[in-house]
């Protein structure tokens, strides 16, 4: 997936426009907070149970290049093979080696983001394989040729028609069919590809390094499908995913489930330690971990930054967050969009493809409020504007205008004088509707909003005459 994540205001804007997008993530929004909110509502010591993940999840980050060495010690025991890559390249090109060692031809693969961050979809194909997604808000922007724009819903931005119309082009069905027909649809699809795949290809929420266990969460059932038929399953995770012990792994559980979709628990957890046993009649007859940095080591070496690696992934932040609910996923230009995405694709891409995300915030910490694992997402967006300006990605505009903030903050005469010359200039600007006109930041900012006439009586003014009221009254 290309990265176009420099883009954000000309993506957004657009985005802006487009109606249907926003009703659609007010709607998914609306359901998503909602049925979060329920089930934190159940669970009184809530608060306590974030806390206890934070410091859970801090642990495992501090310690992990040892809980990485323990969970492959423990899955190569039985039979597992673990490969390390520093790169998406090399992530491709290890997949495919695999795949290519075992005379695959078909693949099926689970709904995984990490998968989207290295394009593993387009590398296989263009290698000549079969490659179907499983998961179904994958297999529709799949077959729309698009990316997913939330990370728990993929196709939060299609509408039914959209979907039934791609179903009519891809797979012949009626073009007018309603949600339950175009499911039927899709099911009979994927479950011959299913049927006839020789890899499986997974993502991971979490492996276990006390057991050397990968742990996978999902409601409709195509994870287990491409774990247990294809006869190799190949799991594409994130070096940040491993947790300690099991221990650890039921309450980052619970909060997950809660989190992400106010479920109290998913239709289905798997639990993979092995490939198959004589004993088993299903699943695969070998197990390949595909361990991924791709920048996870440099955002691990910041002490300001590294908490960003405790997501556990379930989009709280993206359903409450007051820019993604206007602008939706695809205006942040990568693949992981909201605050969380605002945070880390800078370090996953660099600072200089990735200045604008930072900006992408309110500041209003409702990110931070929701999020399972508490990481302060506003703190670390601050903290990354400040690295924007020391790498000069901010523009000339943005630094001659915080340099002269900077001289009229340290000069109250100063400072009266600018809001005296400035105030009767901002009356006309504002009045005449000459943001467009003037350009630059003003006519970026007209374009979605409205500049608002400042109140007859300064903040100032109000304050000195307030106060002499008080002294009066004394």
């Amino acid at each position: 997936m290309k990265v176009r994540s420099d883009q954000f205001s000309r993506l957004s804007s657009e985005a802006l426009q487009d109606e249907f997008l926003r009703e659609a993530l007010a709607r998914a929004n609306a359901s998503f907070q909602d049925a979060r909110g329920d089930a934190v509502d159940s669970m009184p010591d809530w608060e306590a149970l974030r806390q206890q993940a934070h410091e859970i999840k801090n642990r495992a980050i501090e310690n992990l290049p040892e809980a990485l060495d323990a969970f492959e010690k423990n899955i190569c025991s039985r039979g597992g093979e673990v490969h390390y890559c520093e790169d998406g390249a090399a992530a491709r090109d290890t997949i495919l080696s695999i795949i290519r060692s075992h005379d695959g031809s078909s693949v099926t693969k689970s709904k995984s983001m990490v998968t989207e961050e290295i394009a593993l979809n387009d590398h296989l194909e263009a290698a000549g394989l079969s490659v179907l997604e499983g998961d179904l808000g994958e297999y529709i922007i799949q077959l729309a040729g698009e990316h997913p724009s939330h990370i728990i819903a993929p196709a939060i931005h299609k509408s039914r028609e959209e979907v039934a119309e791609l179903f009519h082009e891809h797979l012949g069905s009626d073009p007018k069919a309603d949600i339950p027909e175009l499911t039927r649809v899709a099911q009979r699809t994927l479950r011959e590809a299913f049927l006839g795949a020789d890899i499986g290809i997974s993502g991971a929420n979490f492996v276990v390094s006390e057991t050397g266990t990968i742990v996978l969460v999902e409601n409709e059932g195509n994870i287990r499908m491409s774990t247990t038929i294809p006869r190799v399953h190949i799991a594409l995770v994130g070096i940040e995913k491993v947790v300690p012990r099991m221990e650890d792994l039921a309450l980052l559980l619970r909060l997950l489930c809660r989190s992400a979709t106010g479920q109290r628990v998913t239709s289905y957890i798997s639990f993979i330690s092995s490939a198959r046993t004589p004993a088993e009649g299903d699943g695969p007859e070998k197990i390949y971990v595909v361990f991924l940095d791709a920048g996870r080591s440099r955002l691990w070496a910041d002490p300001g930054q590294r908490a960003a690696l405790n997501c556990i992934r379930c989009g709280a932040c993206l359903n409450f967050c007051p820019v993604y609910g206007s602008v939706g996923g695809h205006s942040y230009g990568w693949v992981y969009p909201g605050p969380i995405g605002s945070v880390i694709t800078p370090h996953y891409v660099g600072i200089e493809k990735a200045s604008e995300l930072p900006q992408a915030s309110s500041l209003c910490g409702r990110c931070a409020e929701v999020c399972p694992v508490k990481i302060p997402l506003p703190d670390m967006l601050l903290g990354l504007r400040a690295k924007a300006v020391e790498a000069g990605s901010a523009g000339i505009v943005e630094r001659f205008s915080m340099r002269v903030f900077s001289l009229l903050g340290r000069s109250p005469r100063l400072w009266r004088f600018a809001l005296a010359c400035g105030r009767p200039v901002y009356k006309l600007v504002a009045r005449a509707g000459l943001a467009s006109v003037l350009g630059g930041p003003l006519r970026r900012w007209n374009r979605s909003r409205g500049l608002p006439l400042p109140q007859k009586q300064g903040f100032r003014s109000w304050w000195r005459a307030e106060t002499k009221k008080g002294d009066v009254d004394d």
